[in-house]
């Protein structure tokens, strides 16, 4: 994919700055929960499958971050990791499920070490990314089939790569249509206030060669 909204590097979180487009292109990096959850609320990361991604990262940051403290220090640090996620943006659904789907994975490995439980958190974060991907690209096939070669699609805000952990819903099917050699073409709204279509998603079918 040309846009990764999120990916794992060298053991951190990293998130394009998602504030600055379509000026400049950055990604700014993450280690900790605290750290991945301002991210969340200053919105360098915004749309509901991507928040859920970045949170289930937060989670597993915060484990290998305190994996080397007693026992006791170790959980406690996790409870102050998730209630600082949760905190970051209280309306976003998919925040709550992910940091949920991370507790359930912390609980079934609780009686092993600090060590391991990050690791398998981090496998978990890992999995969460790879599994919207797929969502998203299923959801894309099943939209671009309604597509005829030719159309031209009216857009409203971005609900594409950068919203999700990296193929887009609405954009999926937008994405899926072309990459199946279908011709289409796209009109972003503007979308105020914060002209989520005119910066973000026109700039992602400009990275894409999709006609905008």
């Amino acid at each position: 994919m040309k846009v990764e909204t999120l990916r794992w590097t060298h053991n951190k979180l990293e998130m394009i700055d998602q504030r600055i487009l379509p000026a400049a292109f950055e990604y700014v990096s993450y280690d900790s929960a605290a750290a991945v959850a301002e991210g969340i609320r200053s919105m360098v990361v915004r749309g509901a499958p991507a928040i859920g991604v970045a949170a289930a990262y937060g989670v597993a940051l915060e484990a290998l971050r305190l994996q080397n403290k007693s026992e006791a220090d170790f959980k406690a640090g996790m409870e102050t990791g998730f209630s600082v996620l949760a905190q970051s943006r209280p309306t976003a659904v998919n925040l709550f499920w992910a940091l949920q789907r991370m507790r359930n994975v912390w609980q079934s490995v609780e009686s092993q070490t600090p060590p391991q439980i990050a690791q398998r958190l981090l496998v978990e974060a890992h999995e969460i990314l790879a599994e919207d991907i797929r969502i998203n690209r299923a959801m894309g096939a099943y939209g671009a089939a309604l597509l005829k070669d030719g159309a031209r699609v009216l857009t409203h805000c971005n609900a594409g790569a950068l919203a999700t952990a990296g193929w887009g819903t609405a954009l999926g099917v937008i994405r899926s249509a072309v990459e199946a050699g279908k011709k289409i073409s796209v009109i972003a709204d503007e979308t105020r206030p914060f002209l989520q279509g005119a910066r973000l998603t026109a700039w992602e079918m400009v990275q894409e060669n999709i006609p905008v």
